[in-house]
């Protein structure tokens, strides 16, 4: 009975998508089969497959060892507070966001020196060859499996205003359905699983590709880039240029994940103030409208109704309070129910990220300002749906 529920949540997503497609007869059939297959290859070879799971722990397992060096930093400024096995015990601001900006200093550097530029053209130029996608989209999806939404695309930001309208939604939909290395490292502070986050993360650019070219089909004329170079130094002079931005980068990204945190949760209190004279909350009104998802992936009893709610609080308010929500019950839930949860819960999906991504990206090319608002309601609906494909593909092959 799982399974088909699995199989009827994927025919789901992708009928939605089908339905609020720009152009539903544009739509290539063959490279959405191609990418569904290629997805579940993927993800059998690093769920189901020994050595694939052996990968993902060994990587797991050093991501976290580099992480654990943050901690350094964090002490030598904040003593004890940066210790959660002091009398103060864990502290968010300390613990969670310092580790950010330690994080996106070591993205600065190896962003400057190149390294992280080879790796995303290597696989971006495979996807491009495999999938028939452009350089340039397959580079930024590829990018986004580890920098942020607004991030990815100065690789290739001098190439943004030729870049059609399909195009320009696979930046949007990679974007929002995927979660940056700086940010990771906050959710495995909470208690998030790395081997879970680098299993989402993997799944993110096939995935975006199958989304965002149902969404918006390629039916316009790709312009021709003889040679794609991706910007690498930015105004960045040197090495130390390269840390010293990635640090200011990673503490004003702390500070608004704080500030935001510290708005939304108040908020929620709030609402949930005046709903409870009437006996209800925002939690609960979420759970419910969001429950068919939970049953789709085949989960059992109250996890519907947690599942639901959970996707409810990550669309609507955002990813850090899911997780926040699911990490002290983790281990109260079987391996496969925690790993899908997890996964849908991935990446920057919200309606707040919105407005990041017009904003942001804007900046970059302000000749596709309008294209970029046009198009984002349904790049966020599909970066959601990103995660949700990909929790449903892991969690029926579990089932397999």
């Amino acid at each position: 009975m799982k399974i088909l529920l699995n199989i009827l949540g994927i025919i789901v997503i992708l009928a939605l998508m089908f339905a609020i497609s720009y152009n539903r007869k544009a739509i290539d059939k063959k490279q959405i089969i191609k990418a569904l297959i290629v997805q579940f290859i993927i993800a059998a070879l690093i769920v189901k497959l020994p050595a694939g799971r052996s990968v993902i722990s060994s990587v797991s397992d050093a991501v976290a060892k580099v992480l654990g060096y943050g901690s350094e930093g964090i002490q030598f400024v904040f003593g004890s507070l940066g210790l959660s096995s002091a009398p103060t015990g864990f502290i968010f601001a300390f613990q969670t966001l310092g580790n950010i900006v330690f994080i996106s200093a070591l993205v600065g550097v190896l962003y400057y020196l190149g390294i992280l530029g080879f790796i995303v053209s290597k696989i971006g130029w495979v996807l491009g060859k495999v999938f028939k996608t452009s350089e340039v989209e397959s580079f930024v999806a590829v990018a986004n499996m580890f920098l942020g939404q607004t991030d990815s695309p100065i690789l290739v930001s001098k190439y943004l205003n030729l870049m059609t309208d399909s195009e320009i939604m696979l930046v949007l939909v990679s974007g929002m359905g995927s979660m940056s290395v700086s940010i990771i490292a906050g959710y495995v502070a909470l208690g998030i699983p790395m081997e879970s986050l680098l299993i989402a993360s993997t799944l993110v650019p096939v995935g975006s590709i199958i989304i965002s070219k149902i969404v918006c089909p390629q039916s316009d004329k790709v312009n021709e880039i003889d040679e794609v170079k991706m910007d690498r130094k930015g105004n960045n002079e040197n090495v130390i240029d390269a840390l010293s931005a990635g640090a200011m980068d990673g503490m004003q990204m702390a500070m608004a994940i704080g500030a935001a945190l510290i708005a939304i949760i108040s908020i929620v209190a709030l609402i949930n103030g005046i709903l409870g004279n009437f006996g209800l909350s925002l939690e609960g009104i979420l759970s419910y409208i969001f429950a068919p998802i939970g049953y789709m992936m085949g989960l059992d009893g109250g996890n519907i109704l947690k599942a639901g709610e959970l996707l409810g609080s990550k669309l609507v308010l955002n990813e850090f309070v899911a997780y926040g929500k699911l990490a002290p019950i983790l281990a109260g839930m079987d391996q496969r129910t925690a790993l899908m949860l997890c996964i849908s819960l991935a990446g920057f999906a919200n309606v707040g990220s919105i407005g990041m991504c017009v904003s942001g990206i804007s900046i970059l090319c302000p000749e596709k300002k309008s294209t970029l608002a046009r198009l984002g309601v349904r790049g966020m609906i599909g970066g959601f749906s990103v995660s949700l494909l990909s929790a449903l593909i892991v969690g029926l092959l579990m089932l397999i």
